[in-house]
């Protein structure tokens, strides 16, 4: 075997020296090894593009999906090696099932970055709906939040109608007037033409109404020009406001928003959804895979060699225990049976002391 063979039994979580016993099996833990590594290999890249959406930096990026690539490595590695071939498939089956629940898990997490980046057009697009429909929600909260624009604009829209009012009663009295000096006879006029005492009262009438009109007209445009600063003053204000949410509704553009917008474009379109299923689908296999080949597989040649292994590093273990045991007894028993003459030398040798003091 070469080196990369040798790697990829070691990524299968596989005793190497018991391997190479059992030539039939290489193959198969290359390719359990092969398929964990590239799903460490995917899980660094998606947990990479989703750090790329938060911190837009390389080294930090760079730094976290290598440590994510490596865990998620060790983690299937174990789930892999840990799962050991019996004859019973049940009692098998029911080892695997928190290694498959925890398989799915990793494969979802994995999953869900190289979905927003293989569908990274079509969330930019809706991003720039969502974004569109909050700058709408936004104007219109603002707005209602200053009622008094309204209020304003409405003392304008007066001072106008006022405005107009004297207007038309100016042109009111000028069509008298002209009506009365050329002779049309109305209800107003008498129907002679020329200027006599009714033309010029209609006249008197028609001057007062000018200055009436340019009165108010100066008046009214003076009030106006105020209100309308008072308006701008409010229109900055607003602006402003719309300004400062602009900036956050700008910046949302982040791995929760993208997640959101994914999921608006699932619900609205089918053809998202099924595609979104099956690539989320595709990687519960892959991370399934290693899981689902151990566990229908055959009992094999490898599985007695590391039976017989793991056995004999036990019965070991057990002989050294014993031996250690034996060991511990026969020197308890000799030392129960020096006991006693220890004892007794040790009176006489007490009682010597006395007698010579």
């Amino acid at each position: 075997m070469n080196k990369i063979e040798r790697f990829l039994i070691f990524c299968s979580g596989a005793y190497l020296p018991l391997v190479k016993r059992c030539p039939g099996s290489i193959h198969q833990f290359i390719g359990i090894g092969g398929t964990v590594l590239f799903t460490a290999v995917f899980a660094g890249l998606s947990v990479g593009y989703a750090l790329f959406t938060v911190f837009e930096s390389l080294w930090p990026v760079l730094a976290v999906g290598i440590l994510w690539m490596l865990m998620i490595f060790n983690l299937d590695r174990y789930i892999v090696s840990t799962l050991k071939k019996r004859e019973n498939f049940s009692l098998e089956f029911k080892q695997a099932i928190p290694r498959l629940i925890l398989a799915i898990l990793i494969a979802l997490v994995i999953a869900k970055p190289l979905e927003l980046k293989i569908f990274e057009k079509e969330i930019n697009r809706e991003l720039d709906r969502q974004r569109l429909e909050t700058i709408r929600e936004s104007k219109d909260q603002i707005k209602a939040g200053y009622p008094e624009i309204q209020q304003l604009q409405a003392e304008i829209d007066g001072l106008n109608a006022e405005i107009k009012s004297k207007e038309d009663f100016r042109n009111e009295k000028q069509l008298e007037y002209d009506n009365e000096r050329f002779g049309v006879k109305t209800d107003g006029t008498t129907g002679r033409a020329g200027i006599g005492i009714n033309a010029e009262k209609k006249e008197e009438q028609l001057d007062q109404a000018q200055q009436d009109l340019l009165q108010t007209q100066t008046l009214n445009r003076e009030k106006i020009k105020a209100i309308l600063l008072e308006i701008d003053q409010l229109n900055d204000q607003m602006k402003l406001e719309l300004d400062h949410q602009m900036l956050s509704v700008a910046s949302n553009n982040g791995l929760a928003a993208r997640i959101q917008a994914l999921d608006s474009l699932t619900n609205a379109n089918t053809a998202v959804y099924w595609a979104n299923l099956m690539i989320m689908l595709l990687f519960v296999m892959i991370e399934m895979a290693p899981i689902l080949v151990k566990l229908l597989a055959k009992r094999g040649a490898y599985d007695h060699l590391l039976d017989a292994y793991e056995a004999g590093v036990i019965l070991y273990a057990d002989e050294q225990w014993h031996k250690k045991k034996s060991q511990s007894d026969l020197r308890k028993d000799v030392f129960d049976e020096i006991e006693p003459e220890r004892k007794v030398a040790q009176k006489k040798f007490d009682l010597g002391l006395l007698q010579a003091k």
